[in-house]
Formats: structure tokens, sequence, C-alpha cells
């Protein structure tokens, strides 16, 4: 039965102050409480696996998460391995497929926030909040490893770091850890990197050799992981998976906040817009603005962080377009201009029609891909 404006009007009155810190049953928001986007790994817009990555970091398989593996070779994953009767269908996997030598370098797991998201906080006061992050993880390596938290404040960078100890080898475990705030330094109030929490599971001495600190402290590499960490990365059996990850302000973790599926795939769009990546796919209308150059414009289902840079594959007749009852092939689309909500394609090199004619211009090949990238790259 539909609601009337009345018990509508009710439920709202019922869910705002929550929803908004005021007076009701927590002074933090009832809704996106969770810091983390896509803490489920129920997105990957890139694909599932991606193979043979060593030392080139990025964003692989599940959004949101970046990734530094300067030691050994690794396979990143979405994987169905879950701690079971948690109500996760998906984690992030990272499997080292050719061992380099553990703990010679870097194996870590970054999340990349925004500022102006994090206000709420208060940090940089005496009112700086509490966080409490928890997570599930398995490894077949027991031992002490890390989690880290950046806030990078552009007057100086302040740490805070804490080990914790994979118990039980490949065996799904929770982990919960909570942190002050730091009354020291404010976050930026912006849409750049400027809060990163990082899951260290691999580093060399000089991000070891002080150890943990448990307290806010201008930031300092050697304090980064516990002296003592295991280390992955030195044998082909390492492997960590991870999910449920949840930051939240307060002193205790609350139950994994899950999001319906179109909900988080929008939040991870702000940052990453996967457009084509298959022959099956619509790139947009196109027309022929003369006859040897094409246009195509289309618009993002979210507004991006800021203006993302294009990530498109180029080959041998990778595109086509549909007009007039005729298919034109080309190899490659060019960025010609683009906003926050839109961007423009163009070729203006490997096509033949008429001027003013318009139609659908799709990939032809299965292995072009169209992509919109305004990721939070690391700067540090």
């Amino acid at each position: 039965m539909a609601l009337s404006k009345v018990d509508l009007a009710n439920q709202v009155e019922n869910i705002l102050p929550e929803t908004l810190g005021g007076t009701g049953a927590s002074q933090f928001p009832a809704q996106f409480r969770n810091i983390i986007i896509n803490g489920d790994m129920s997105i990957a817009q890139r694909g599932t696996s991606t193979s043979g990555v060593t030392t080139t970091d990025g964003y692989y398989a599940c959004d949101r998460f970046y990734t530094r593996t300067d030691t050994g070779t690794w396979t990143i994953s979405q994987s169905t391995d879950v701690p079971t009767g948690q109500g996760f269908a998906n984690s992030f996997k990272l499997d080292c497929t050719s061992a380099g030598t553990s703990n010679a370098d870097e194996v870590i797991i970054r999340y990349n926030s925004e500022g102006q998201f994090l206000q709420y906080l208060k940090y940089g006061t005496s009112n700086a909040e509490s966080l409490t992050c928890s997570f599930w993880i398995k490894s077949n390596k027991t031992g002490a490893y890390s989690l880290n938290i950046n806030n990078n404040n552009t007057s100086q960078i302040r740490l805070i770091s804490f080990a914790y100890n994979i118990d039980s080898a490949d065996t799904w475990e929770k982990k919960i850890i909570t942190l002050p705030g730091d009354t020291v330094r404010s976050i930026n109030n912006s849409n750049t990197q400027d809060f990163q929490a990082q899951w260290i599971f691999g580093a060399a001495s000089s991000f070891t050799s002080g150890g943990v600190s448990n307290t806010w402290i201008d930031y300092a590499a050697n304090r980064s992981a516990p002296s003592d960490l295991a280390g992955l990365g030195g044998s082909t059996s390492d492997y960590v998976n991870i999910t449920g990850v949840q930051l939240e302000a307060g002193t205790t973790a609350s139950d994994f906040e899950f999001l319906p599926v179109d909900v988080n795939l929008g939040r991870c769009q702000r940052y990453f817009y996967m457009h084509a990546n298959t022959n099956a796919d619509e790139i947009g209308i196109g027309g022929y603005y003369s006859s040897s150059q094409i246009f195509c414009d289309f618009q993002f289902p979210v507004s991006m962080r800021t203006t993302p840079s294009v990530y498109i594959t180029t080959g041998t007749n990778y595109f086509r377009i549909f007009r007039n009852g005729a298919i034109d092939s080309f190899n490659s689309l060019t960025f010609g201009a683009g906003n926050v909500n839109m961007f423009s394609l163009y070729n203006n090199t490997e096509v033949s029609g008429t001027a003013g004619h318009a139609g659908f211009v799709r990939p032809e090949n299965s292995s072009a891909v169209i992509g919109a990238d305004a990721e939070l790259w690391l700067t540090q």
C-alpha cells in the first residue's frame, strides 16, 4: 500500500536526526557511516583478475583498493573466498605467483579518501573523533602485520600505525582496531588524496626499524610497520584475502554496512567509470562533423571527482559507426574535451563519410576498452 504524505513525513522525521548526526541514537551518520567505499569488494569494473603484477602500483580488480607490490610477482583478483555466514560474496586477493625476497620492499593495500568527506571527524581540534577499523583477513602466513593511517595535511603529514596478528594460517579472522583522533592537524577540506589507510604485508627495514607508533606522530617512514613484520612475497605460497573493510567514527565496531549494489557502483564511478569493455556495448551517438571527422559525446552516470583522464585501447578496426545504412570501421578514438559530467571523443584520420550523417558508435573488437579515470593516485 502506498504511504500517505503524513506517513512519509513521519518516516523522514524519524530518519533525519540520526542520519544527519542530530538528536538521534548516534552523533554519527546512521547511513554511509563507513568511510571505505566498496569494503565488501563487490565492485570490480576493471575486471576480476590481473596477473603478472610486479612493481607497477595501481588499481587492479576491486574498485577503490590500490596496491603496491614491489617484491615478487602477483595475481590481484576479486575472489569468491569469503568468511562463512557473514553476508559477503567477494574478497580482494593478492596471490604471489613468482617469489621475490620477503621484506625486501613493500607489499601494501591502500585506500585513499577525499578530505572533504571527513570534516565531521573534527581533526586538528580537541574534539577529534576516534576511529574504529574492522576487517576480515586470511593468509597462509601467520605473524605480525600493520594498519596505518596517514593524514596528508599540507602543512605536515601525520601518521598513526598499529600492529595486529594473523593467528591461524588459511583461516578467516576478524580484526578490530580503534585509534584516537588527531588533535594536532586538520584534514584538508578538498577533493584530493587527503586521508589514507594502509594494510602493510611486506616492507623493507626503512619502514619497520622504528616499530609501530600506536599514536599520532609527524610522518616518519620507519614507524609504518612492526619491526617483526611477518612479510609476504618471499614464496609462491604467499597470499592474503581481505573483505568487510569498515572504518567508522567512534570507539566500537558496528556490523558491516551493506549497501545496495547500484549505490555501491555509483560511489565507485565517481573515481573510475568503465564505459565500454565489450563489442556488445554502446559508446554513444556520434556524427560526421565533416567528411573526415566524427565526434561522439557521452554523459557519465555520476559526476566524477575531477575531470578524468581517458582510458582507451586501440587496434585495427577496434571501433565502428553505423550511419545512413552503412558501417565505417576505424582504429582509434581520441579525447577531445570533457569535464566531471561528460567527455567527447573524435577521429579525424581514419574515417570517410558524409558531413551531417549521425549514427551509433560502438566497439567492433572485444578488446576495445573505454574508461574514465579520476582516481586518487598515490602522491607520497
